[in-house]
């Protein structure tokens, strides 16, 4: 189970990462040339506020796994370091377990509101405004696949490491 696991998030976390170099590529494109467009030659394109915040939020909701997966989010552990390694290991575990399963509940009401929004279209270009709600489908079941992956198996207490 967990090399099934461990194959499924390496395959998504270069998915992942291919379309957030894609996305930040794409906004600094077309931001850099609606900049050139609007200073250089008085004129714009009227798409490109659109393409950069579909790029924005695509580069922002996809990258979100990938920061589950290397650790680096933001986390408050004041108290918990103060706790043995194996209680620490313990809570590290359930916490993971219940954001995975919050993410499961994200994944499944942004996958409704998807549905509900699909026939809405976007103002400068023919496009579903439910493009916006997808990143967020799949970066919940990404992150959902990874946090539920380190409540599952063994994780090391770096903190423990460091200190023998």
């Amino acid at each position: 189970m967990d090399r099934i696991l461990t194959t499924i998030l390496t395959r998504a976390d270069k998915g992942a990462r291919l379309v957030v170099i894609f996305g930040a590529a794409t906004m600094v494109a077309v931001v850099s040339a609606q900049v050139v467009m609007r200073y250089g030659f008085n004129g714009s394109f009227d798409w490109a506020d659109e393409v950069s915040r579909i790029a924005f939020v695509w580069t922002t909701f996809l990258a979100i796994p990938l920061g589950i997966r290397e650790g680096s989010h933001v986390g408050i552990t004041l108290l918990v370091d103060k706790l043995p390694a194996g209680l620490r290991s313990a809570i590290a575990r359930i916490m993971n377990l219940l954001a995975g399963l919050m993410l499961l509940v994200v994944f499944w009401t942004a996958i409704g509101v998807a549905a509900a929004t699909w026939s809405e279209r976007l103002g400068a270009i023919n496009m579903t405004s439910s493009v916006f709600f997808i990143p967020v489908i799949i970066s919940a079941a990404h992150g959902a696949l990874h946090l539920i992956h380190l409540a599952l198996c063994p994780i090391v207490d770096q903190t423990a490491e460091v200190a023998s």
